[in-house]
């Protein structure tokens, strides 16, 4: 049970943190620049933590192992990233505008899970996505 939860709860955890920060980068910053020192912070703590959890472990064997999903999700990771802070600059609420796009995403990945992974697509799975865009409609009004 443990090993099913304590991963769910460091996203929820870090994603608080997460929206908490990208709507704190100051107005005057330009976003690119905020997020070089993200990302040197990012690299630091990850290769930290990789010799921390292996023991002896090396880097540049791991490395043999890329495919082009690392290189992508870092060109992903800095749309996300700049998105939520351009979002917030817009003036969105966090209270809203995780809620928002956290529907949109789970539609999305509906979709995404029958086509490339073939999960099942149930109706309570469509239904649930039909009530959380209902959803927006009340949140956003």
């Amino acid at each position: 049970m443990w090993n099913t939860l304590w991963p769910m709860a460091l996203v929820v955890l870090a994603n608080v943190v997460y929206q908490v920060c990208a709507k704190s980068v100051p107005e005057a910053m330009d976003p690119f620049a905020s997020l070089t020192v993200t990302y040197l912070v990012g690299a630091a703590a990850s290769a930290a933590l990789f010799f921390i959890l292996n023991r002896g472990g090396s880097l540049f064997s791991e490395y043999g192992k890329l495919n082009w999903a690392s290189i992508v999700l870092g060109v992903v990771i800095v749309g996300l990233e700049v998105g939520w802070i351009f979002a917030y600059k817009a003036g969105w609420q966090v209270s809203t505008a995780f809620i928002v796009q956290s529907a949109f995403i789970a539609a999305a990945l509906l979709l995404m899970g029958y086509l490339l992974y073939h999960e099942t697509l149930t109706w309570n799975k469509v239904i649930g996505v039909a009530i959380c865009l209902i959803g927006l409609f009340f949140i956003n009004r």
